[in-house]
């Protein structure tokens, strides 16, 4: 999702700071929500800046420095299960995970998650 630009922005605050209108009509106006205009005003009056917030990253990924091997074994048996994947990291590179962390990774490195039944 794309942040408002600054000159929506700017329109926002200096229709609301001349008083003829109150928020909720601002709001309405512009055809943002009211929560919107609130914390910009809020953002304007503490900070001075209209600019929009920086993003806070998330968390590293904690099997990152084991994507080629992870990448390997899904490679070398496409249809082991999250589980057996997590037991084959645990014993090769001593680091344990949740079969639900295995999955969000083969996810992110775009590995196959469907598995042969009839091999099974």
């Amino acid at each position: 999702m794309q942040a408002y630009s600054i000159d929506l922005r700017q329109r926002i605050v200096l229709a609301v700071e001349s008083g003829a209108e109150s928020q909720a009509e601002v709001a309405v106006q512009y055809e943002v929500s009211l929560s919107f205009v609130e914390r910009l005003l809020r953002q304007w009056r503490t900070s001075g800046s209209l600019a929009p917030l920086s993003g806070k990253p998330g968390p590293k990924r904690k099997l990152e420095p084991y994507d080629a091997w992870v990448r390997a074994e899904v490679q070398r048996q496409p249809d082991a299960t999250l589980a057996e994947l997590c037991e084959r990291l645990a014993k090769a590179k001593d680091v344990q995970a949740h079969p639900s962390l295995m999955w969000r990774e083969l996810q992110f490195l775009e590995l196959p998650l469907k598995k042969n039944a009839a091999r099974q």
